[in-house]
Order: structure tokens, then C-alpha cells, then sequence
């Protein structure tokens, strides 16, 4: 009774890691095919919400006076943050910009943000959803707040807290420049590999389940 309620569990959890690993390379092809595609505009997307990864070429402004800080993100060790800052686009548009990663050592002391002035034309990237990796944060930003501190990214939060019309989804920095910081952004949280790996562990306490059934089951009384 315990290896026939036992066995199919260890089967079905390397199946599934197996699937995770084909979903995974998937993304992984989707992304790079997404690479090697042109940029577009917001002109050229209209109302229409780009595809996750889509390159972007971003003409517009930064806002200087709605600026987050998206906590708990590390580099090497290194505790930081990713700085998100509202950019006004030359069509009208608003949407939050993830320019990258700043160390912030001393939490005593707010980190310097510099905002480039002028019209800027920049590389981007379109960022999935929260239902793809961003879950939505609760703390909430003082009206007064110049940077305010955030767990995670909850669009309709900000969109509320600064009373900008922020698009559905947001961006993220590709090329180096003025308004760029770090930009090593982490790769997928796992890889297919990975999820290989754990197949190859489900798929072998299985194995060694039903050796364990055989050997009990016919060795010599």
C-alpha cells in the first residue's frame, strides 16, 4: 500500500518538473526570438499592449517627482534596489520604467537618484505581468514622499499614489546611457536545466521506491 500510493506521486512531481522544463525553454526561446526583433514605438503599438519582452524605443521625459524604489533586490551580495520612475512618452503615454539596480548599503541615508534632463530616446523592454513574476506590494507612499520604498510592483497602486495615468504594464531599461544604472538584470528565476535536475531526482526515488518493493517482496523468507 505505501508504494502504490507512493509511486504515482513521485511519477507525477518528475512529469510535472519535466513540464516545467519545457515551459521554461520555451520562454527562454520566446525571449531570445524577441531579442533579435525590431523595437517598436508607442506609436507604432497604439493601444495595444506589447508582447512580454518586446523591445521598445522610447522617446519622452523621466519625471523627476515619481520616483519608487523597488526594495530587497540584490547584486553579488550586495543589498540594493531597482529604481522605477514615471516617463512620460512623446505620444502622450505614461508608464513605469524600471532603470535598474543602485546599491543602498546604508538605509539611513536615501540613496541619490539623478534624473537626466530633456527629451530622451531610449532601449526598453516590455515586462510580463505580475501574474507572470510581479506580485502586487501593500505599502503605501506619504503624498509628500520623493522616492518612496516599495516591496514589489503593484501598478494600480502607483497609479493611484502619484494620480498619473499609468499604462497596464510596465518597462524595463536594455541600453546603457545617462538614464540607465546597473543593468545586469537576473536571469529566468529557473532554469530548464534546473527543472531537469529535479525530474531526474523525483524519476530516481521512484526507481529506488520499487527496487525497495522488489527486493522485499522476493527475497528469500
Amino acid at each position: 500500500m505505501f508504494t502504490l500510493s507512493l509511486l504515482p506521486l513521485l511519477l507525477g512531481l518528475g512529469t510535472w518538473q519535466l513540464q516545467r522544463a519545457e515551459q521554461k525553454q520555451q520562454l527562454q526561446a520566446d525571449i531570445d526570438a524577441l531579442a533579435q526583433a525590431p523595437a517598436k514605438t508607442l506609436a507604432q503599438l497604439g493601444t495595444q499592449a506589447p508582447a512580454d519582452w518586446q523591445p521598445l524605443s522610447l522617446q519622452g521625459q523621466l519625471d523627476p517627482h515619481h520616483i519608487w524604489l523597488l526594495d530587497n533586490r540584490t547584486r553579488n551580495g550586495q543589498a540594493g534596489v531597482e529604481v522605477l520612475q514615471a516617463f512620460h512618452a512623446d505620444n502622450g503615454a505614461w508608464l513605469i520604467l524600471n532603470r535598474g539596480w543602485l546599491p543602498w548599503p546604508d538605509r539611513r541615508q536615501p540613496p541619490h537618484i539623478s534624473t537626466p534632463p530633456g527629451r530622451l530616446q531610449l532601449q526598453a523592454e516590455k515586462l510580463p505581468a505580475s501574474s507572470a513574476g510581479w506580485r502586487p506590494g501593500r505599502r503605501a507612499c506619504d503624498a509628500d514622499q520623493r522616492s518612496c520604498v516599495v516591496a514589489q510592483l503593484d501598478l494600480d497602486a502607483l497609479r493611484a499614489q502619484s494620480a498619473l495615468p499609468l499604462l497596464d504594464w510596465s518597462a524595463r531599461l536594455t541600453n546603457i546611457g545617462s538614464a540607465a544604472l546597473t543593468l545586469d538584470w537576473p536571469a529566468l528565476p529557473m532554469s530548464a536545466s534546473r527543472h531537469t535536475g529535479y525530474a531526474v531526482q523525483w524519476f530516481s526515488l521512484a526507481a529506488a521506491l520499487l527496487a525497495l518493493f522488489l527486493w522485499a517482496g522476493f527475497r528469500p523468507q
